[in-house]
């Protein structure tokens, strides 16, 4: 029987290792200064870091080391990084917290912000399309996924129809259409861009892309539960923010038992999804266990 891997510590060790590697992208900007200040401001603030915290669980997954998939796991913070920038600002959900601290644009002004998401996000493209020492079907395919991800048809397009949906009865249909496409696409950009970094076979890499879609789903779905039943200082912004914009959530549609219910099925089709393709993942079965049962 395989060992139970030690979930806790293998976050808190990556999530060293990535913000590390994070810190030396802008260490010696030059100017614009505030441009930068403001990039690292949000970039290597107190973050879960759990999308490279994926893409590298999935390449050693199948054996392949840090060291090679840091640049793209790097890219997937930088738009992480990017969406909450520009998520917080006064014409979206006018945040005040992110991550225990003031948001971006209340340090930085809105300008400066907007502006600081814009290069992290085109900076992510600069990362994921350096030499990776992988073919270069391999790479552009990881660079297609990546864009297909955070755009219209992944996160921009889920963040629109969040917008939309706000002060709607909505169905769980639709609510599921914005969790899938505003956070889980980029989670399972995640797992699949670090499962392209190994031979993974078409069968392994469409078991990834289930599980990394599940993951993502139940990720939002526990977030909709922690902005009602959260601790403000261990999530580091308000709780009720989404009850404040009247957004469409789970808790407001079936409940916060129902809710919890929902994340814990959801997770569990994501890691049947790896077993029924003979994909041996102690380790992503324990983040998806994290994913569920984290508190911030």
């Amino acid at each position: 029987m395989a060992v139970k891997p030690d979930v806790d510590a293998y976050i808190a060790e990556m999530g060293r290792t990535v913000t590390d590697y994070l810190s030396t992208l802008f260490a010696n900007p030059g100017r614009p200064a505030r441009l930068f200040e403001s990039m690292n401001y949000s970039l290597l603030g107190a973050g879960k870091r759990l999308r490279p915290i994926l893409c590298i669980a999935a390449a050693e997954t199948f054996g392949v080391g840090v060291d090679k998939v840091l640049p793209a796991a790097a890219a997937l913070e930088l738009v992480h990084c990017y969406s909450l920038i520009h998520d917080d600002l006064p014409i979206i959900d006018n945040d005040d917290l992110r991550r225990g601290r003031p948001t971006n644009h209340k340090v930085y002004g809105d300008a400066t912000a907007l502006l600081a998401g814009d290069a992290l996000l085109t900076y992510a493209f600069e990362q994921l399309s350096q030499p990776l020492g992988i073919s270069a079907d391999k790479q552009l395919q990881m660079i297609h996924t990546l864009a297909h991800a955070a755009g219209a048809y992944g996160m921009v397009g889920g963040q629109q129809a969040d917008i939309l949906a706000e002060h709607t009865d909505g169905d769980l249909e639709l609510l599921q259409f914005i969790h899938v496409h505003k956070t889980a696409k980029l989670i399972q950009a995640s797992v699949v861009i670090g499962s392209l970094f190994a031979n993974a076979s078409s069968q392994e890499l469409d078991a990834v892309a289930k599980y990394g879609l599940s993951v993502g789903l139940a990720f939002q779905i526990v977030d909709d539960w922690l902005d009602v039943a959260g601790s403000e200082a261990e999530i580091g912004k308000p709780v009720g923010s989404d009850e404040r914009l009247q957004k469409l959530t789970y808790p407001r549609l079936v409940g916060l038992e129902k809710t919890r219910e929902l994340a814990e099925s959801t997770m569990q089709e994501g890691v049947e999804a790896l077993t029924s393709a003979g994909i041996q993942a102690p380790l992503l079965e324990a983040i998806g266990e994290y994913v569920v049962r984290r508190t911030r």
